[in-house]
């Protein structure tokens, strides 16, 4: 791939890829996949899901890219927005849906003793749990804002909510989470800050 491709932006390579080149949707793909399945991770809370709404957010990209006009939206954000709508329609047709805890496997620090490292894996586990127990709506704003570190008029667009919303649902969120996690924090190993 020449230089020039790999510093383009999204929206040059959407509009090389609707033009036939097959090696902008390899770029598009290595940096957007990544970042989408991670969400829908979050989100769905299991492996297989997240990897079917990442293959099926990508191709909707690939079927929209003739039709994308650069500058009125980022890729990145239009891309969010499909997969969030992937996933609540996925939630909807499997109600009663599980949490597969076990489906994500960090990669091994050796730099680290296993007790530190099953304790990652713990905090982890206990993350995704508490994400679960949140209402939809909450837990794509937390993704989003806390996982993904999206500024909230990003997420409004993508949840197509106001700002105000966002702020709400994101601080509603917070707190569930936190109060999920408290009774679990010696057991993961967080300090408590001057107590100790």
């Amino acid at each position: 791939m020449s230089a020039a491709a790999e510093e383009a932006s999204d929206d040059a390579l959407m509009v090389l890829y609707a033009n036939g080149d097959g090696r902008a949707a390899a770029e598009l793909t290595a940096r957007l996949g990544p970042r989408v399945f991670g969400v829908a991770m979050r989100v769905m809370g299991n492996r297989t899901d997240a990897e079917d709404v990442t293959q099926e957010a990508m191709l909707r990209l690939w079927k929209m890219a003739p039709q994308w006009r650069p500058g009125e939206a980022q890729v990145s954000t239009w891309l969010y927005r499909v997969a969030m709508n992937l996933c609540i329609d996925r939630k909807r047709r499997a109600r009663g849906g599980h949490a597969d805890l076990d489906a994500v496997p960090e990669p091994p620090d050796p730099g680290r003793s296993a007790a530190e490292r099953m304790q990652d894996g713990a905090r982890q586990d206990a993350l995704q749990a508490a994400l679960m127990q949140l209402p939809e709506r909450q837990r794509q704003a937390v993704v989003l804002r806390h996982l993904e570190e999206l500024s909230n008029p990003e997420i409004a667009g993508i949840m197509d909510i106001s700002v105000e919303a966002v702020e709400s649902l994101t601080a509603r969120g917070k707190r569930a989470l936190a109060a999920a996690l408290a009774g679990r924090r010696e057991e993961l190993g967080y300090s408590d800050g001057g107590h100790g």
